[in-house]
């Protein structure tokens, strides 16, 4: 009698799951029971969309979710029955897993589930539990989405399976991003692709750009699998090492076939949505010149240098930059500007890059030529190409086209080696010949510095529209450079100074400097010392040479 007046009582989630819990208590979940539980099983089974097998385990998991590691051993000791009866609703509760009702841990000493918290809010508060709206995100929320998922996975509270619907169900919800999107246009197989968002969640999610073994193996639960993915990723033949995705990490110029990164390729084909602080630090600390941050220098040429540079000036302001490259275009012609400065070391040619940047408002991607040139045989190619496609990027996103800087290119515009059999010289040729067919197609400005102009190759020579020879300074010139950096001193030191001594620019400044720091350790530096720093400057100084000061 009691029973049929609880039984009959106005049913929420919680009454109804109250119900069933009493009435299954010892039951065995005999038939007899279905029949008795029939009213509080319909009510969870329209109210949760579940069968009334779902409906029973659900009870159970809402009855013990104060636990968060809920065993199968729980209910049979409630129902009072075999394992081999719980076996039998699996699939039941597998279902449930599957809808997100219940999250299952897989560990080696057993199965465990626990009933997430929006679960139990949701019946608190007599409501059918929805999950997430996960349709419309930004990609910095898709990727908040997938750090739940893997963070999931990592606890084994979901299996690889689940991990993977879930992670191409939030795919197919948002795929108004273009991460979405170029994923789709790769059109990699499942576990390629899954592989390659793996890494792209530890990039982002964790700034993590030396991924090794250990950092991916946990997201897999066939051991079988895992194992040939990390045979292929050892051998260099996984498909996304083919196609230039990831790569292995350096340990100085030595390939670690132990590390992973993304490939430049990679992040800049992905991760356009994203303002990655790593990936903008990284670039602009190691070879990025911003332009503002570039000090005003006063620089002296003689009059056919300094009409050449004034013109290139003009060319490169922005006004006109931006109508002789449509009138290019509209010709046929190549719309790139390519720049050769070559001279004498000391005599201006990264100065007058320099102040060009300043003045045109274009920031510099300077080349660290020993970087590109790495000791691994192949990676010195991948590392030149990774600079054109790092430049053209930023040509793309800035308002002003930057100017791409090759300084002190000597080593990679020299002679081409004929008949190069050696890795290291056909490696050399590589390199030179991906740097003309970037000269080719390049959309910008490229400007390199060299001091031996008459070791280059001739590919290299017809391919620069702008040549420019610097010579060192003449009298005039080095008098003007002398009066700006030393100031005090009277005319007619000056041009004796000038005179005597046949120095650049970069030697003047050196002798300059000297001099400053004299007066700050000493107060106050003499002539002598002055001259002293000049012959210091000229190795090749001459015996019995003097010079007079009025």
């Amino acid at each position: 009698m009691e029973t049929k007046k609880k039984t009959s009582r106005k049913l929420d989630l919680l009454t109804a799951v109250e119900q069933v819990i009493e009435l299954s208590k010892g039951s065995h979940l005999d038939v007899d029971f279905f029949k008795k539980a029939a009213r509080p099983l319909k009510y969870l089974a329209d109210r949760l969309e579940l069968t009334k097998e779902q409906s029973v385990m659900m009870a159970l998991f809402i009855d013990h979710s104060s636990d968060s590691n809920i065993r199968i051993s729980d209910f049979t000791s409630h129902l009072e029955c075999s394992t081999t009866r719980i076996i039998r609703f699996m699939k039941e509760i597998d279902e449930l897993e599957h809808r997100g009702l219940v999250y299952c841990c897989r560990e080696r000493n057993g199965i465990t589930y626990r009933v997430p918290m929006d679960v139990i809010d949701a019946f608190k508060r007599n409501e059918k539990y929805v999950p997430h709206d996960c349709s419309g995100l930004s990609c910095d929320e898709l990727f908040g989405q997938l750090e739940e998922i893997m963070e999931m996975r990592d606890d084994n509270e979901i299996n690889t399976e689940t991990a993977e619907r879930r992670i191409f169900e939030l795919l197919d919800n948002n795929k108004q991003l273009l991460f979405v999107q170029k994923l789709k246009e790769y059109d990699f197989c499942q576990e390629d692709t899954i592989l390659l968002i793996i890494f792209s969640h530890l990039f982002v999610n964790n700034n993590d750009d030396n991924i090794g073994y250990h950092d991916l193996n946990f997201f897999y639960d066939r051991k079988s699998q895992w194992n040939l993915i990390k045979n292929r990723l050892n051998r260099k033949t996984h498909y996304l090492q083919l196609v230039e995705m990831i790569e292995f990490n350096n340990d100085d110029g030595f390939v670690d076939r132990e590390s992973f990164r993304m490939t430049w390729k990679a992040k800049k084909d992905l991760f356009l949505e994203l303002n990655i602080a790593s990936m903008n630090q990284d670039n602009d600390r190691k070879n990025v010149i911003k332009h503002e941050g570039i000090v005003s220098k006063q620089l002296f040429y003689d009059k056919e240098v300094a009409d050449q540079i004034s013109d290139l000036g003009q060319l490169l302001e922005e006004t006109h930059y931006n109508d002789v490259c449509r009138r290019l275009k509209d010709k046929g012609y190549r719309s790139g500007f390519t720049c050769l400065f070559y001279g004498a070391p000391g005599t201006g040619k990264t100065e007058t890059v320099l102040q060009l940047a300043r003045q045109t408002g274009r920031d510099i991607l300077q080349v660290n030529i020993s970087e590109i040139k790495s000791m691994w045989v192949g990676e010195s190619e991948k590392n030149i190409k990774g600079v054109f496609d790092q430049y053209r990027t930023k040509v793309e996103k800035a308002p002003v086209a930057p100017i791409l800087l090759f300084n002190e290119a000597d080593a990679i515009i020299g002679k081409r080696l004929e008949g190069a059999e050696r890795a290291v010289e056909k490696s050399e040729n590589s390199i030179q010949n991906i740097i003309l067919q970037e000269m080719e197609t390049l959309n910008g400005i490229l400007i390199a510095t060299t001091n031996l102009a008459q070791n280059m190759d001739k590919a290299f020579e017809r391919r620069f529209l702008y040549k420019i020879k610097f010579n060192k300074p003449t009298l005039e010139a080095r008098m003007q450079i002398w009066h700006s950096m030393l100031p005090e001193l009277k005319e007619a030191d000056i041009k004796v100074l000038a005179e005597r001594y046949d120095f650049s620019g970069g030697q003047i400044e050196n002798v300059a400097r000297h001099y400053a720091i004299d007066t700050v350790l000493h107060g106050n530096a003499s002539l002598e010392t002055l001259i002293a720093h000049c012959d210091g400057e000229r190795l090749e100084q001459k015996e019995g040479h003097k010079i007079g000061f009025k």
